[in-house]
């Protein structure tokens, strides 16, 4: 069934891990808990920040039924765990992602292509896969892993010709390809989540859907706010505008160390340990600059009576 994706916040979900470097479901609870607390409309589960081209096929897909099994009342899942270079392969695990009963199934766009393939190899294998696949939402995500594909206009508007394209997590980092992305599928259904900090007031005004990035996981509760109120309350929104977007440095830190760190200090019993980086690199300076967000975050939100 085609679900309508709403509007909003979808944080990019990480995965935490025992000492044993086994998935840590409790800390897994401890997150969905925290992104309900802190008004997000969604998570986008099973995705890169879930670091998923260093998990399983059978681990992506018991942490994806996890979730489903817990996820609070209300928020909307959107999930990839799209990893495999072969097509059949593709076909095979997207069918038993999308049985878990997500809201939508998201593409990752290196998957259909190589990097020097064109588009018309990209559109050959994206329709072979979406037809068969059952009929659900569907979404791409523009994935920077193992290499970043950024979906062309053109290219974009075919895919949403030819399927239910519901979600697109955008990391051009550019509003003018974001301008022409946005007309190229006016009116067939497609919404553009903007994983960019930086560019994110100004993308919603043009059209943009929500916030989908992995700042999400540091304070979703003032994106939230920015997406439900950048319209009525302009000056405000400026402001909220201005702290994201000098924050999202931190993206370029030791992520997804370093928010697995951070969500420790918002109170979630779990460690920072990683398979997609070394967390021995996460010094004590980079665990202060850490603490030293989270406590700016906390007296701007107080300044600026944000819950």
């Amino acid at each position: 069934m085609v679900k309508t994706i709403p509007n909003g916040v979808y944080p990019t979900m990480v995965t935490p891990y025992t000492q044993d470097n086994k998935i840590d479901y409790n800390a897994v609870l401890g997150i969905l808990d925290w992104y309900k607390n802190n008004g997000v409309d969604g998570i986008f589960a099973i995705c890169q920040s879930s670091e998923i081209f260093f998990l399983s096929f059978e681990e992506r897909l018991e942490l994806l039924r996890f979730i489903m099994k817990n996820l609070p009342e209300g928020m909307s899942v959107v999930a990839s765990g799209h990893t495999a270079d072969d097509i059949d392969t593709q076909i095979y695990e997207a069918n038993a992602f999308i049985n878990e009963g997500i809201d939508a199934y998201v593409f990752i766009a290196n998957r259909f292509a190589k990097a020097d393939e064109d588009d018309s190899v990209f559109l050959k294998n994206y329709e072979k896969v979406v037809t068969s696949i059952p009929e659900i939402a569907l979404g791409i995500y523009e994935c920077p892993y193992p290499y970043k594909r950024l979906m062309a206009p053109e290219t974009l508007k075919k895919c949403a010709e030819i399927s239910p394209l519901r979600f697109l997590k955008d990391t051009c980092c550019d509003l003018e390809q974001i301008q022409a992305k946005l007309d190229a599928v006016d009116g067939l259904g497609l919404k553009i989540y903007n994983a960019n900090s930086a560019t994110l007031l100004e993308s919603l005004k043009m059209g943009c859907a929500g916030f989908s990035g992995v700042m999400g996981n540091f304070h979703p509760e003032l994106y939230s706010w920015l997406c439900r109120n950048f319209e009525s309350d302009p000056e405000k929104a400026q402001l909220v505008q201005d702290f994201i977007g000098f924050a999202s440095m931190a993206e370029c830190q030791m992520y997804p160390v370093n928010a697995k760190y951070h969500l420790s200090l918002c109170g979630i019993d779990m460690g920072y340990t990683s398979r997609a980086r070394d967390a021995s690199e996460f010094r004590n300076n980079r665990k202060m600059e850490i603490d030293g967000l989270y406590r700016s975050t906390v007296e701007f939100k107080k300044a600026m009576n944000i819950k």
